[in-house]
């Protein structure tokens, strides 16, 4: 390495911005959940107006985290913070329904509680749901933050701009994929390897619906593939394992992939 690449890089430090790094964002994140959600880790409270208190801090660091991380210059980080906060209860509906959804879907979910301490499905909802509300009201850079660090934690990649209604079940979740544009209705169940994205990738298209819509009731199995934003997959569907789907599909389909399975018996292998 010469003298001109330090000397480039030295330089970048000096004029790097000091702000949180991404795990301190996401401890505020994580402690918002965690106080709407004891099951993850109680904290004693003496009085309402001592949790009326922690929920105070929560919105002026999230205030303080808009103001470090210097997105928006122009913003007031304050009001967005409170507007934020405003929809904290309505946020704690919705996630009720993804838990509901989660444990009446998943036979092997013993509890309301083990899902919500112990899925990722729901570990990653959670973080997302949060992430979409910021977005809504132009928050930038943060929500990408805390999906990405959902993804990190749980290798479910949930774009904060995707539009998902009640009652979403993520079933094991390891690879899912769900884009910007995906636009997902309520009592939707995604198997894990499920991707939902565009059919092609160019910087022109930023502004288009890229990714597919998923009417209300469905379900995808693991290793599907849904590309385009005219993709639209119709209410009460199943769409089966592996399946790769470019085209819309009907309400009330089908779809499976015709690929024979020859299963034989009665041969002796020896090991």
């Amino acid at each position: 390495m010469n003298e001109d690449f330090f000397r480039h890089i030295f330089q970048k430090q000096q004029d790097a911005d000091e702000v949180p790094s991404n795990k301190e964002i996401s401890r505020w994140a994580t402690d918002l959940i965690r106080l709407i959600f004891p099951e993850q880790s109680k904290r004693p409270f003496d009085s309402i107006e001592a949790l009326k208190s922690q929920f105070g801090q929560l919105e002026e660091e999230l205030s303080r985290i808009m103001v470090s991380t210097k997105a928006c210059d122009h913003c007031n980080h304050a009001q967005l913070s409170k507007k934020f906060f405003a929809q904290i209860p309505d946020l704690y509906r919705i996630l009720n329904t993804d838990i509901q959804a989660i444990f009446n879907g998943d036979p092997a979910a013993k509890s309301e509680f083990e899902v919500i301490r112990a899925y990722p499905g729901f570990y990653a909802i959670s973080f997302y749901r949060m992430a979409h509300a910021l977005s809504l009201l132009d928050v930038p850079l943060i929500p990408r933050i805390l999906t990405e660090y959902a993804h990190s934690k749980t290798g479910i990649d949930i774009h904060p701009g995707a539009d998902i209604d009640e009652f979403f079940h993520i079933d094991h979740g390891t690879g899912v994929v769900i884009g910007e544009t995906c636009k997902i209705g309520k009592h939707v169940k995604l198997y894990q390897g499920v991707t939902m994205g565009a059919l092609s990738v160019d910087k022109s298209m930023a502004n288009t619906k890229r990714h597919p819509t998923v009417e209300d009731h469905v379900v995808i199995y693991s290793g599907a593939t849904i590309l385009g934003g005219e993709t639209i997959i119709g209410h009460h569907s199943i769409i089966g394992g592996n399946v790769w789907l470019t085209k819309s599909v009907p309400p009330g389909s089908s779809v499976y992939n015709t690929a024979d399975v020859v299963i034989s018996t009665g041969r002796k292998i020896n090991l």
